[in-house]
């Protein structure tokens, strides 16, 4: 799966996490425990299975962004794409072994009219959303396994 590399808004990190694929997996594709980890998410509405089609909703803030999960291979590539405010975004997470831990390596896109009306603010703002969400699944991966 790819990003959107055509979008006015682009942003991607890498991090290495001291800890197995499995488990970087697990907290990870776990969307109902999203809140534990990432501060910004109130809530996340998710119910099944994470499989191509199944769709969640989640609150990072003040709005509700509905997703739809694009593709799954365990437990190495994770993406899914979402809409919210007329942004569509396309967000694809990446994990390899790397040493005795994991590099995990994630890319978003942003498009719509308000990207593009905003598009310098908004890329800041998706780099700024990535780098934190790497931090975030680092610190609470590690910190599950002391």
């Amino acid at each position: 799966m790819d990003i959107d590399r055509n979008a006015p808004a682009i942003a991607s990190g890498k991090i290495e996490i001291a800890a197995d694929r499995l488990a970087v997996w697990d907290r990870l594709t776990n969307f109902g425990g999203w809140p534990e980890w990432q501060p910004r998410v109130r809530s996340v509405d998710f119910d099944g299975e994470v499989a191509p089609g199944a769709v969640f909703r989640w609150k990072p803030g003040p709005t509700t962004i509905t997703s739809t999960v694009t593709e799954v291979d365990p437990p190495s590539e994770v993406g899914w794409t979402g809409t919210t405010l007329g942004i569509q975004a396309v967000h694809v997470w990446r994990l390899a072994p790397s040493g005795g831990g994991t590099s995990v390596t994630t890319e978003e896109s942003w498009d719509g009219w308000l990207v593009r009306a905003l598009k310098g603010p908004m890329a800041k703002s998706l780099q700024k959303e990535i780098d934190a969400a790497l931090g975030h699944l680092k610190a609470a991966v590690e910190g599950d396994a002391t």
